[in-house]
């Protein structure tokens, strides 16, 4: 007959909690499941997670890759399809579109940068446009539609 006051836990399901470091009656006195000898065995040791023991640490071994190119050009890079519908816009046909035009609507952040004009899209207004470059569909694109190009 089960009575609430003769429950107990099932054998083997309560285990005592490990005493480290209380003597050697308890079992784990001595070096208190610390090993031998190291840093680790001491009194407040602490090394970073990615400490190797003084070995050539793993992010000073594996090689680097690449560098940076500190003369590279960067470009302010404005599409054909943004200058069609500037042009659609505004009503540009036969007209200069300058470095100056390009920043007033708003296609270039700073006249002071290199601009290089892309062939994304299509234009159909004839416009010369100068810039300090052109990619080969861009400068082809423009002609066909009867504009021009001047690099800067």
């Amino acid at each position: 007959m089960d009575i609430l006051s003769n429950l107990k836990y099932a054998k083997g399901a309560k285990k005592n909690r490990k005493r480290v470091a209380r003597g050697e009656g308890s079992g784990h006195g001595g070096q208190a499941t610390r090993g031998m000898n190291g840093q680790k065995s001491r009194s407040g040791a602490k090394f970073k997670a990615w400490f190797e023991g003084g070995q050539m640490p793993l992010q000073r071994r594996i090689p680097k890759f690449g560098f940076t190119n500190i003369f590279k050009t960067e470009y302010q890079v404005v599409n054909l399809n943004a200058l069609q519908r500037i042009a659609n816009e505004n009503a540009l046909d036969n007209k200069t579109l300058t470095l100056e035009d390009l920043k007033k609507f708003g296609l270039i952040s700073s006249v002071n940068k290199p601009v290089k004009i892309l062939g994304k899209g299509e234009l159909k207004a004839k416009l010369s446009v100068q810039a300090n470059a052109f990619s080969k569909s861009a400068q082809q694109k423009i002609e066909a539609a009867g504009g021009s190009i001047t690099k800067i």
